[in-house]
């Protein structure tokens, strides 16, 4: 286990979260702003990706749980991203869709800034959220990010938004 909140457990991702991965990546309405959904050997290399972000950065995506239940939720984490010529750390989200609304999103986010900040001391984190998406842009928002600037990624324009130290 690596965070906790009041409702919530975060811990690393591994081979055995791919059947609860597939809930979020064969979802179209909850891959909307991603490129399209995954098959199942595209969310092995997701996970793939991640583990190597823990090996090389100490940080990824963690697979996001109901604390007392244990129950998938989604998964929130901390990920090096290419921002111009920078890498900056940016925190990311992506939940089941059937969970939406509870404010999980928020609460785990809130708990990787905080992490980041206190812990790893990072100076700056960042979300890159596509300009549509208000439910993402809200939970950035709410953990007191603020919209810095908008970029050309992955084929698309994307508001940066940022928090720091």
């Amino acid at each position: 286990m690596l965070l906790t909140t009041d409702r919530l457990r975060l811990r690393k991702m591994n081979m055995e979260d791919i059947d609860d991965l597939m809930k979020i990546f064969s979802d179209p309405e909850a891959m909307k702003y991603y490129p399209s959904t995954k098959t199942r050997e595209e969310a092995e290399k997701w996970i793939e990706w991640t583990m190597n972000n823990y090996s090389n950065f100490g940080v990824g995506l963690w697979i996001v749980e109901n604390k007392n239940t244990g129950e998938f939720l989604g998964q929130c984490g901390i990920v090096p991203q290419k921002v111009g010529e920078k890498v900056e750390m940016e925190i990311g989200y992506l939940f089941v869709r059937s969970v939406w609304g509870n404010g999980y999103a928020t609460e785990a986010a809130l708990a990787c800034k905080e992490y980041g900040f206190a812990v790893l001391e990072y100076p700056k984190m960042v979300s890159l959220i596509d300009l549509n998406n208000q439910p993402s842009i809200k939970v950035a928002e709410r953990i007191g990010m603020k919209r810095e600037t908008t970029i050309y990624k992955w084929d698309k324009y994307n508001d940066i938004y940022a928090c720091y130290l």
